[in-house]
């Protein structure tokens, strides 16, 4: 079963790029474009809840964000 997870995502102008930031995980990505920069950060932020999820960490990462 999947569920989903509904996170604060920013995206700002830094020099050449653009950043996305996801505060509450502390993971962030980036692109050339927004959509670029949007799409990487969502790609991170998935990796890292499997990550979490792998090394049984999910639901204590979740609490404290």
């Amino acid at each position: 079963m999947r569920s989903h997870i509904i996170v604060r995502v920013e995206i700002f102008r830094e020099g050449d790029v653009y950043v996305g930031l996801c505060p509450d995980l502390d993971v962030s990505s980036f692109g050339e474009t927004i959509e670029e920069a949007r799409k990487s950060v969502q790609e991170a932020v998935k990796v890292f809840l499997e990550e979490c999820e792998i090394m049984g960490t999910l639901t204590g990462v979740l609490e404290e964000a």
